[in-house]
């Protein structure tokens, strides 16, 4: 189902040891420790999501026909409350009137749930062709005190192209969500809820990371401790629904979150490391843009090859979480 993939990353860039002149008692090596980041991209003033998922559509349609039934844009970071930033670059791409489109919102899980929209859409014969974009601008999002949060992640834009003229195969999808622990990554104000952050108080943890109810909180242990609960049951569950046994697996992609979380889930789950993807040391977390990002690079490398079975997996805020097998 997948033909091809594209991204595109802010052209400024935040290297650790910028945030390391602001957190003086962090160094750039710490940093880079913590999280196996070296650098993030950001964006710059005026630059939104739609931008970075338009530049990466661009360098998807180079060379080819701007042909697609369907747009969808994952993000939680659209350029407008109404309209949807889908229709805006389905007219922005020059894409043809009669390709539906639609926004969700969707974070770390996102790329999954869109390949599970798109593989329905493919499998159904509602439509030949899909476009699957992910953008997001966390950047924005965090509070400049907020090292917990400014450390990890990055923005970033990515493409693919879903057809059924496609050599490779997406199956077995396991979705799934826990809103319970919704207020463990979550910006409290700006939307219906919440709409200003008057009388809600901003607040310093024991750390010093400040927490404002206009930017992105996350509780740091909260996540981890769900990581670890959902995503061996969800790798499990794609496993039996695919009828594969982990030893059958050539590459596993995860949700870029850390460099510590990944190592400890790949221990976890006993996957040896020449089969575990690491694409966040140049990039950092981009949300939705993680496994997309990844997947390009191990193809541009050579290291993902024809016949070979890809285990994808996204968890993250929401709660949400969703995998699949991918057969190049």
């Amino acid at each position: 189902m997948i033909t091809q993939i594209a991204s595109h990353l802010p052209r400024t860039v935040l290297a650790n040891e910028g945030l390391a002149q602001l957190y003086p008692d962090w160094t750039a090596e710490k940093i880079f420790e913590k999280t196996g980041i070296r650098e993030r991209h950001v964006v710059d003033e005026g630059e939104c999501a739609s931008d970075l998922a338009f530049a990466a559509a661009e360098r998807l349609f180079a060379g080819r026909a701007r042909e697609a039934d369907y747009l969808l844009f994952c993000t939680q970071t659209p350029d407008y409350l109404l309209p949807t930033t889908a229709c805006v670059l389905q007219h922005r791409l020059g894409l043809p009137t009669t390709c539906a489109a639609l926004d969700f919102n969707l974070g770390c899980s996102g790329y999954i749930y869109g390949l599970s929209l798109a593989n329905s859409l493919l499998q159904s014969g509602a439509a030949n062709r899909v476009v699957l974009l992910t953008a997001d601008t966390y950047s924005r999002l965090i509070h400049p005190q907020d090292k917990s949060t400014r450390t990890i992640f990055g923005d970033a834009g990515t493409a693919t192209l879903l057809s059924k003229e496609s050599g490779s195969r997406l199956h077995s999808f396991v979705l799934g969500s826990d809103g319970s622990g919704a207020e463990q990554l979550m910006v409290k104000t700006n939307g219906a809820r919440f709409p200003r952050a008057d009388g809600l108080p901003t607040t310093t943890d024991e750390s010093g990371n400040v927490h404002d109810p206009a930017c992105l909180y996350m509780n740091g242990p909260e996540i981890f401790n769900f990581t670890l609960k959902a995503v061996p049951k969800l790798v499990r569950e794609v496993l039996e629904k695919a009828k594969l046994s982990l030893d059958q697996i050539d590459l596993v992609v995860f949700h870029q979150a850390n460099a510590f979380m990944l190592e400890h889930l790949r221990r976890k789950l006993g996957i040896a490391p020449e089969k575990f993807v690491l694409h966040l040391e140049h990039c950092g977390n981009t949300v939705s843009s993680t496994i997309p990002l990844a997947l390009e690079g191990v193809i541009t490398t050579g290291r993902l090859k024809p016949g070979m079975k890809v285990l994808l997996a996204g968890f993250g805020v929401g709660y949400s979480w969703g995998g699949c097998i991918l057969e190049w």
